[in-house]
């Protein structure tokens, strides 16, 4: 019978030292454990050592509380300086009054002297017009008048537009269908040659003297300005007025202003027609120079 080669068995190492300290072997071998391991290396690989998800977790989180913190500085600001605001406003509005009624009162002294003035002008209108001071006081705006007359109401179109250019001031072609300086002076000029013996506007007495011009957009009647509708009133034959003043050239440029830039206008027949004083007169006086050399002064 064969016999069996013998087996051959490496020998087992011989054990550690520290074999029966096996706890604090492990300890000492694996110092770090997996987390601090993953953290380790991220930190080697660039990262900042946190998950994505939270790191935008905490970018808002920051943005939120800045925000908060600039809405709340604001809020505190405007409540520190409301008071302040407040008190400035009250304290413009408090000028504002004063100085609207020390202007109220000044214009009422300006009125009260103007007043004084023409009434010393009419009275030395009467005093030296001789027989015919009443003409003459009637016909330089002197005196109050009432008598039969015509009304003739202008005023602007319903869709004028305030600013200027309009055909009748310029070479262009749109028009803005407001009543100009240049309008005015064709009605009153127009009611003068039809026989007006005195006339107003707006309650503004007109003399020989007086002139209609324009500053922007608004009529000065004697430098005050008027403000639409334009009223006009006209002492005299309030038929005959009426009659001539259409048929008339003036008359007939009022209706072109209906038609073709749609300012509306008025012209009835009045009974009585009440005319107040002029404001201001300028007295002019003139003789003969010796010699009779046909030339006066004034």
């Amino acid at each position: 019978m064969p016999q069996q080669p013998p087996v051959r068995r490496t020998p087992a190492p011989p054990p550690r030292p520290d074999a029966s300290m096996s706890l604090l072997t492990n300890v000492m071998d694996h110092s770090l454990d997996e987390g601090y391991a993953e953290a380790a290396a991220r930190r080697a690989a660039g990262g900042n050592g946190l998950p994505g998800k939270l790191r935008a977790k905490l970018g808002v989180a920051a943005a939120l509380l800045l925000a908060a913190v600039v809405v709340t500085l604001g809020a505190a600001q405007a409540r520190i300086s409301a008071p302040t605001l407040a008190k400035e406003r009250q304290q413009l509005i408090n000028r504002i009054e004063s100085e609207t009624s020390a202007a109220d009162s000044l214009q009422k002294n300006v009125d009260g002297l103007r007043d004084s003035v023409s009434a010393t002008q009419r009275e030395a209108l009467q005093k030296h017009g001789g027989d015919k001071a009443e003409l003459v006081s009637l016909l330089a705006g002197a005196t109050a008048v009432h008598g039969p007359g015509l009304k003739v109401v202008v005023d602007d179109a319903k869709q004028a537009r305030t600013t200027g250019g309009g055909p009748r001031e310029s070479s262009g072609f749109s028009d803005t269908g407001r009543v100009r300086d240049r309008d005015m002076q064709r009605v009153v000029n127009g009611l003068w040659q039809s026989g007006a013996e005195a006339i107003a506007i707006n309650g503004q007495r007109l003399t020989a003297l007086s002139a209609i011009r324009a500053a922007g957009d608004a009529i000065l009647v004697d430098n005050r300005p008027l403000v639409p509708p334009y009223t006009v009133l006209a002492i005299g034959n309030g038929k005959r007025m009426n009659t001539t003043f259409q048929d008339s050239a003036d008359g007939q440029y009022l209706h072109v202003l209906e038609q073709n830039y749609g300012v509306r206008a008025a012209i009835s027949v009045e009974d009585d027609v009440r005319l107040p004083a002029a404001p201001s007169l300028i007295v002019r006086t003139a003789r003969a120079q010796q010699g009779n050399t046909g030339k006066g002064t004034s």
